[in-house]
């Protein structure tokens, strides 16, 4: 009933197995790709036909994670997989940068990936697996696609390069100090096409040694593909990539003229106007057969690109007239909002954030419930990208794919320098709302972000910078390494090279890449390029700073104690009685840990000492010899129980009110009745004892021991 097909090797430590032939065998590829005991199975599907007049590749990637792989149930109140997590939302947009570009030129049929995590071992990230799965499926299916991909995850410790890390060692890296970095390669047989990465101020050579390490460690994955492949591979699919040479002759002649002279004009707006006039003019002169030629969209593409690419390699001559390694005019300012708790803007030529920093509490930390577990964070990025920003109208609704990537690379190059938890106890929000954007709105997040920060009195390690690099490679090799690509060199060239990071190192690096051919050359031409980009700019940003930024008076003080964890239990109190008590009466907020870690938060610090002393009377312990304030709870006849420190109780025998004999204590004491007492110590059975007679009671001060008259 099946014809199953298996292939197995040792990757790492772990054992990897492509399997196919057994599940979804409606699908055109399918494949369950299993590293240790983690399984994800990819489906891949496509369209026999394109759809009349569709003028692009919808390529269509799902990442999704059940809870069962892990053995959970999903948390809330529906108790089902709902809308994609930002996990899912992250590894759907890390699968599909390194396939799109490698399907065959003209391929425009709708082709769907659908990845689904089946079991996970709560070691090996399911990621990594999911691309490998999806690569594998593509290639059995008979797609056109140039392929195969393989996928990995490189560490750096004590400087030596880790293949595939354990989840564990990838979490909260912040906290971390020996793993230094998370970077996720992927790539064909003789290039690399995506990189990801999370690192701590690594050195420019560090993070190309990195790379190239994923890449010699993919290439046994890639011959496994291949094995695979060369057993059950459908036969291709029937596809010879439209000729449009007529056509293109035909557009290039009516339109290359005013097309040169629009992308002359250094403005963006009237660059754009311009563009698409003599898209009009060209459309003008073509013939109703040519009006409806499925292939005119890629004509016109074809001779913008033309255009833009031989005047930048040929001539080093950019659309808006810089130099190839040049930065466009930076403008940082900080301090714009006056009642939020930090604010600044950063504005890069015609690309502009303004960032806002917010500090809470405990209280404001995320809860991330994920399937290796659930954790908090104390730092958020959110990135907002509405229409306006590129001069257009448009639906605006929740943060889509692309708003979520961007803001997550901006987090990932921030995560490095912020302070510990244990030293800066916040939590870190931060709104970076893109107002204007012509290429890498993520750079100047990271840019804004830094310098919020900074206004707010985040004790940073080092301010962060970040730099888009572009690359245009020609046909007979050569090519030209861009500084701060604009939009229009990103969306017509053909890599895209983010690189942040401080003055000591990098703290984040993506690369997509829409060519084949990236060199080691290449690429460390462009780091080094980047580098100097990056430290241009944070001269800029320091201009902004040349002010000590202070504290907001907005923003919640937090103080930190440390209380023994055999004493959490009376902090809290039945039900949480006691907690709820000190919040009431000293208005502040009270936040524990099970460390025993207590976060006193309020913007008033009469509310912190208030609560301070509260949970101090608790946990600590009376010191013997000490005198104390307390007042009368109860009157007995052998004396009055005094409550002198926090909820403690002792007992001041009747010998020790006064010096003098009394019948009673009542005779001068009452319920109630605040008194000084001095701590002599604890009896046989651990009760307190108490003295009055030795304290002045109207001072507080021990008395002088009364002297005996001589003989």
């Amino acid at each position: 009933m099946f014809n199953v097909t298996t292939k197995s090797m040792q990757w790492g430590d772990e054992t990897l197995t492509l399997e196919t032939g057994k599940v979804a065998r409606q699908a055109d590829g399918s494949v369950i790709a299993t590293l240790g005991e983690t399984s994800v199975m990819a489906n891949v599907t496509f369209a026999k036909a394109p759809k009349p007049g569709q003028d692009f590749f919808p390529l269509t990637v799902h990442y999704q994670e059940k809870y069962y792989a892990a053995g959970k149930v999903p948390g809330g109140f529906f108790k089902r997989e709902a809308r994609p997590t930002e996990k899912e939302t992250l590894t759907a947009r890390l699968i599909d940068r390194p396939i799109r570009p490698l399907f065959v030129p003209g391929f425009k049929h709708e082709v769907l990936v659908m990845c689904t995590v089946l079991s996970h071992d709560l070691e090996n990230d399911p990621d990594v697996v999911a691309m490998i799965a999806a690569s594998a499926a593509l290639t059995i299916s008979g797609a056109p696609f140039m392929g195969p991909i393989a996928c990995a995850r490189v560490g750096f410790v004590d400087g030596e390069y880790t293949l595939n890390p354990s989840v564990d060692d990838m979490q909260d890296l912040r906290n971390n100090p020996e793993q230094r970095l998370d970077l996720v390669v992927a790539g064909t047989k003789d290039a690399v096409m995506m990189v990801e990465s999370e690192a701590y101020e690594l050195t420019e050579t560090e993070m190309l040694g990195a790379v190239n390490f994923a890449h010699q460690q993919i290439q046994p994955v890639i011959d496994l593909i291949i094995d695979l492949a060369e057993d059950c591979a459908k036969e291709p699919f029937d596809f010879v990539a439209p000729d449009y040479a007529d056509l293109y002759d035909v557009v290039k002649a009516a339109g290359e003229d005013a097309m040169r002279a629009a992308y002359a004009i250094t403005d963006k707006q009237e660059r754009v106007a311009a563009v698409s006039a003599a898209k009009d003019a060209i459309k003008a002169g073509l013939t109703e057969e040519q009006l409806e030629d499925a292939n005119l969209g890629s004509a016109l593409k074809k001779l913008e690109s033309g255009v833009l690419r031989g005047t930048v390699v040929k001539e080093g001559k950019r659309i808006d007239g810089r130099a190839l390694d040049q930065v466009r005019p930076i403008v940082a300012e900080t301090g714009l909002l006056p009642r939020t708790h930090g604010s600044a803007l950063f504005t890069r030529g015609e690309t502009q954030g303004l960032v806002v920093t917010t500090l809470g509490t405990g209280d404001d930390e995320q809860f991330i419930d994920a399937l290796h577990g659930n954790f908090k964070s104390n730092f958020m990025l959110h990135y907002n990208f509405p229409p306006y920003s590129v001069g257009e109208v448009g639906r605006v609704g929740g943060p889509g794919r692309r708003e979520i990537g961007h803001g997550k690379l901006a987090w990932r190059a921030l995560q490095a320098v912020l302070p510990a938890a244990t030293d800066f106890p916040y939590t870190l929000r931060l709104v970076s709302e893109i107002t204007e954007s012509n290429g890498s709105s993520s750079m100047a997040s990271v840019c804004g972000g830094s310098l919020s920060m900074m206004d707010a009195g985040v004790p940073l390690k080092a301010a962060v910078a970040g730099v888009a690099m572009g690359l245009i490679l020609e046909d007979d090799g050569d090519y030209a390494v861009l500084t701060d690509i604009l939009g229009d060199e990103d969306h017509l060239g053909d890599m895209d090279f983010k690189v942040a990071g401080t003055e000591n190192g990098i703290t984040s690096l993506q690369m997509d890449i829409k060519v084949a051919g990236i060199t080691p050359e290449i690429m460390e031409k462009a780091l080094a390029q980047a580098k100097d980009g990056r430290l241009h700019i944070l001269g800029e940003m320091n201009k902004a700073l040349s002010d000590t930024a202070e504290f907001s008076a907005h923003a919640p003080r937090i103080e930190t104690m440390q209380i023994p964890t055999d004493k959490i239990r009376e902090v809290i109190g039945s039900g949480g009685k006691v907690i709820r008590e000190i919040v009431e009466v000293s208005g502040a907020k009270v936040d524990i840990n099970d460390d025993g870690i207590i976060k006193i938060a309020s913007p008033n610090g009469e509310a912190i000492q208030k609560a301070y002393d509260m949970i101090y009377s608790i946990v600590a312990e009376p010191e013997e010899g000490k005198i104390y304030k307390g007042k009368v709870v109860k009157i007995v006849d052998f004396g009055a129980f005094v409550n002198f420190f926090g909820k403690r109780d002792g007992l001041v025998h009747v010998s020790q009110i006064e010096n003098r004999r009394l019948n009673h204590p009542s005779d001068v004491l009452k319920e109630g009745q605040e008194v000084w007492v001095k701590l002599l110590g604890f009896d046989d059975r651990g009760k307190v004892r108490l003295s009055m007679k030795i304290v002045n009671q109207e001072t507080g001060e021990e008395a002088a021991p009364e002297k005996k008259d001589e003989e």
